[in-house]
């Protein structure tokens, strides 16, 4: 049994001193579950209590790199470098931020320095490399590939990351190497995959490229962008099914991604489609007004579908904006000839023309506007000229479909880890969360239990405790405001509680706000005194039930010393679990109309493997509220993996109709 008033949480003055450590790891585990925001929030008192501490700056700026606030990552390491510069990781952090700032030399240094106490680490040669080659400093990043290399030969990352900087010099060979044996090494990072399609690519190998970027979308199935470029390539095979496909499902995946919508509207102009053709380019125009392209291949349109005034309507937007892009006035010539008005017609022709004859006698003095695109953007700009790397030059080449960057190819990741959990990056099919006693309304809208519901709004009216007590998402995030005030109301419970005078309602409000900050143990010590002092108060035991469920969740997080007992936590995971199906069942026995109780007792025992058990828990709840989205949804996934698919699709398609989004993307995926 967890108990004691350390446990309870931490004061003001000198307490505050004494917990400053309790509270820096209580920020790490909350940074192991990838709450940054609240992990931030610990790391803030740990310095508070001790500002000369290394850690809490150090932790900090990992919780700020995961927000992408890359300067306060690169501030608060530098403050940590102040307290302690021997710790080699605050080099590593923001050296990784300054990459991420565009600050690759002072990154350098950075790394350098890290090398200096520790000459052989995988990350600090991994990310130099990177940076010089960022500051396209082949030689030096040749040479930081190859030590890194040579002691880390099995190192994947490594040779895709020396492939990319071979195909910045030119050594296309060199770099197809590394990219095939990054592949040989393990056949789960995608980005070898991209790079050496983007050779393929290059080269015209069309088959080869199809077969690295399929390789790539089973590794990554929700990337939109990846379909945008693999129907490019379908494309050049002539695959024009194909290629209609990956644009159909990017923009399942995101209705308003633009180079979907335009190359898709290129596709059906080509097959003569016209009329979805132009709701593809007006809808691109509707989400980027200023895409020169798509307004020009409108007004194509629109001309071949005899919509005159909506064809000139186009072209005189683009003749307005690029008065000397000659191409639009020979469009409006056209139209105008169709329309009969051939002295109009043939004014456009002579614009045209002289446009052309002016450029060709003096093309410095009488340049014309030739706007571009760059690939994957919808950007247009007066241009000279001479086309840059990487654009699609309008005049010349005008209906080619554009490709994605794909940001794997160029963005690295932070890959030093505090615990030793893994993210499975594949798809995954979650159960949805929990249910928990919180202090912050769910924004969205949620009954799960009418019944439990009436025993919220009697506690509330009552006003035993100053803040209201809601049944939420367990995955609903904090707001900073509701952070700070959660820290104020803890140390009110915990003065209550040294002072004798608590009671069973502050216990209950210190046991949520301990839960809702992820402080577990201190959740749970103060949950139990709630429960003993009133056996028969179904709430405090809902709220333990989840304390404990999530307390373990989170054991085995963090590693000590990088050394896990696995057994020992296994048991420790199993002991919490078990006392959290207690806490449930005696909720449940106190009020069978716990719909909750039962949706969160069913959801320990899914994750045990236990379906059966947990589709009767499911089943219970929905009896009491059959508008339980996502309870129909739990059991339905519980139902689809003992092989029920019928039932597995009855409760899908409920849960969807009383609003379980994710029902629909599995439901598909079944079919």
């Amino acid at each position: 049994m967890l108990c004691g008033a350390a446990l309870l949480g931490f004061a003001s003055g000198v307490n505050a001193q004494v917990n400053a450590e309790q509270v820096l790891n209580i920020g790490r585990n909350v940074l192991s579950m990838e709450d940054y925001m609240l992990s931030i929030q610990y790391f803030n008192q740990a310095i508070k209590a001790k500002p000369y501490l290394c850690d809490p700056y150090f932790f900090r700026a990992l919780a700020k790199l995961n927000l992408e606030d890359y300067k306060g990552a690169e501030d608060d390491c530098t403050l940590a470098i102040e307290r302690n510069k021997f710790k080699t990781e605050s080099y590593k952090l923001r050296g990784f931020a300054r990459q991420n700032l565009g600050k690759d030399s002072l990154a350098v240094e950075d790394y350098d320095k890290g090398l200096l106490y520790n000459p052989e680490d995988k990350y600090f040669l991994y990310y130099k490399g990177v940076a010089l080659t960022s500051m396209k400093r082949s030689e030096a990043a040749e040479e930081a590939f190859g030590k890194l290399l040579r002691i880390f030969p099995l190192f994947d990352e490594g040779y895709a990351a020396r492939g990319r900087m071979r195909i910045q010099k030119g050594d296309t060979i060199g770099a197809l190497a590394d990219l095939d044996r990054s592949i040989e090494i393990s056949k789960n990072s995608v980005n070898p995959y991209l790079v050496r399609a983007q050779i393929e690519v290059s080269r015209k190998e069309w088959d080869k490229a199809a077969t690295d970027m399929d390789a790539a979308i089973r590794l990554l199935p929700q990337d939109a962008d990846l379909y945008v470029n693999r129907a490019f390539i379908r494309y050049n095979i002539d695959d024009y099914f194909g290629a209609m496909s990956d644009y159909n499902y990017t923009l399942e995946l995101e209705p308003y991604n633009s180079a979907a919508l335009f190359n898709r509207a290129l596709l059906r102009y080509e097959v003569r489609d016209l009329a979805k053709a132009a709701d593809d380019f007006r809808a691109v125009l509707k989400y980027d007004p200023d895409n020169f392209h798509a307004q020009y291949n409108l007004g194509l349109v629109e001309l071949d579908r005899k919509k005159y005034r909506e064809a000139l309507s186009s072209f005189d937007k683009i003749a307005k904006r690029y008065p000397k892009f000659y191409p639009v006035y020979y469009a409006k010539a056209e139209v105008y000839r169709d329309m009969g008005d051939m002295r109009t017609a043939m004014r456009e022709v002579k614009t045209g023309d002289d446009l052309v004859r002016k450029y060709v006698k003096n093309p410095e003095r009488n340049p014309l506007d030739r706007p571009k695109i760059a690939a994957g953007k919808s950007r247009t700009e007066n241009a000279t000229p001479n086309m840059d790397e990487g654009e699609i030059e309008v005049m010349d080449r005008f209906n080619q479909l554009v490709t994605v960057d794909h940001g794997s190819t160029q963005q690295l990741t932070y890959n030093e880890k505090i615990k030793g959990r893994v993210q499975d990056r594949d798809l995954i099919v979650e159960l949805e969360p929990d249910l928990i006693l919180s202090m912050q309304e769910e924004p969205a809208s949620l009954n799960p239990s009418a019944g439990f519901l009436r025993t919220l709004q009697d506690f509330n009216s009552r006003r035993y405790i100053a803040e209201k007590i809601y049944l939420s998402s367990a995955t609903t995030p904090l707001s900073e405001e509701m952070a700070t005030n959660l820290f104020k109301r803890s140390e009110y419970y915990d003065g209550a509680v040294a002072e004798g005078k608590a009671r069973v309602a502050d216990f209950l409000g210190l046991g949520i706000a301990r839960t809702m900050l992820k402080n577990y143990p201190a959740a749970i010590a103060a949950l139990d005194q709630c429960v003993d002092k009133d056996p028969q108060f179904a709430m405090g035991y809902m709220a333990r039930g989840y304390a404990r469920q999530a307390y373990a969740q989170s054991i085995g997080r963090l590693e000590e010393g990088g050394k896990v007992d696995e057994e020992l936590q296994r048991r420790r995971q199993s002991r919490a679990l078990a006392q959290a199906l207690e806490d449930y069942n005696q909720a449940i026995a106190l009020n069978p109309k716990l719909a909750a109780a039962w949706y969160n007792k069913g959801n320990i025992l899914s994750s045990q493997g236990d379906y059966t058990s947990a589709i009767q828990c499911y089943t219970e709840a929905i009896g009491v509220d059959p508008d339980f989205g996502r309870c129909y949804y739990n059991r339905g996934l519980a139902y689809l993996r003992i092989g029920n698919k019928r039932l597995a699709f009855a409760d899908l398609s409920k849960a969807g109709e009383l609003g379980v989004l994710p029902s629909y993307n599995l439901l598909k995926r079944m079919k």
